[in-house]
């Protein structure tokens, strides 16, 4: 897979995504994440990237023509352009591994008070949002986007069953993970559940299924319908 983020704050994305398991599979040759400054494509002296919004109000809105000039220098015909905006639909685990399918993705980062509306109607396959919040810009959640859909690539996790087992998996109830014990067996007066220690697996299995839909009704009821 190969991965273009287009930022005017390369450095917010490549920093949390050079280290551990996602720094490991660039290093390793399992994905290509490459950082774009937008203002390369700006035109003029200062290379600006923003203007005055039309009709008045507070802020800067990015001008469309750094945008199209990135798009155009790096999409091919198997490319994904996705815009990352507080106003695009909820990023979840089943839309990280719809992305993990594809083969190139581009990321475009808003900031200020948005990106001219011209760049969504003409550029990108969809927009994307991390939460009901604004961040000051769209680099960090095109971090985050980042590091859920290259995880799930084949060979970037040691156990193909970890992404299979986590909470908000597909294959999974699609909610909560069951709790994790490891050693010491007690600590501080808390035990481990008996049934981990039991090496019975068909048992442990049934416990963690017992256990990912109690707290999956106690934390997320949406998850099941029940909120």
């Amino acid at each position: 897979m190969k991965i273009d983020i287009v930022t005017i704050f390369p450095e917010i994305a490549s920093a949390p995504l050079a280290a551990s398991i996602i720094g490991r599979a660039v290093n390793s040759g399992l994905v290509e994440i490459h950082y774009h400054d937008l203002r390369q494509w700006a035109v003029g002296r200062y290379r600006q990237v923003d203007d005055a919004p039309y009709g008045g109000g507070p802020g800067m809105v990015m001008k469309p023509e750094p945008f199209f000039a990135a798009v155009e220098a790096l999409r091919t015909e198997i490319s994904h352009v996705i815009l990352m905006t507080p106003q695009g639909q909820p990023f979840r685990q089943c839309k990280a591994v719809e992305l993990a399918a594809r083969e190139h993705l581009i990321l475009l980062c808003g900031h200020y008070e948005g990106v001219d509306h011209r760049v969504v109607e003409a550029l990108v396959d969809e927009e994307i949002s991390i939460g009901d919040y604004v961040l000051t810009n769209g680099t960090i959640a095109a971090a985050v986007v980042v590091d859920a859909v290259v995880r799930l690539l084949p060979g970037v996790l040691g156990d193909e069953r970890s992404a299979e087992e986590e909470s908000f998996s597909p294959s999974g109830i699609g909610g909560l993970e069951a709790p994790h014990y490891t050693r010491p067996p007690e600590f501080s007066g808390m035990g481990v559940p008996e049934v981990l220690l039991s090496g019975n697996h068909a048992a442990i299995a049934a416990w963690r299924k017992e256990r990912s839909i109690e707290r999956t009704r106690a934390i997320r009821p949406d998850l099941v319908g029940e909120d």
